[in-house]
């Protein structure tokens, strides 16, 4: 009987999350989950090198993550340019942070 990679990683590594550090055991541990280091679920060694455990939480932000990069490659591929700025934050601190001259204070005052 082939045993499954997920059982394999189950032996071969600590029951924690490798991202957010919880860890695992009984009815939680249901929450593991493999995931592929290179993001081929093709690649199983049976020492685990390939694989870390992470929660399902910080998988699906793992991946998230990926996905999102891909998309922002593939967007900007058509054009070969890499996204612009086009707004500044601090475009009006200058003038927030300028010390009125005297005039302005007798004015002012």
């Amino acid at each position: 009987m082939k045993i499954e990679y997920r059982d394999q990683a189950l032996k071969v590594l600590p029951w924690v999350c490798a991202k957010c550090g919880r860890e695992f055991s009984g009815k939680k541990l249901r929450e593991l989950t493999v995931h592929h280091k290179d993001h081929n679920y093709k690649n199983n060694p049976p020492d685990g090198s390939n694989w870390e455990l992470l929660c399902v939480y910080c998988h699906d932000n793992e991946h998230s993550r990926s996905l999102e990069a891909e998309w922002q490659n593939a967007s900007h591929a058509d054009t070969g340019k890499k996204p612009v700025a086009t707004h500044n934050p601090f475009a009006g601190l200058k003038k927030l942070l300028s010390v009125p001259d005297e005039k302005g204070k007798d004015e002012a005052e």
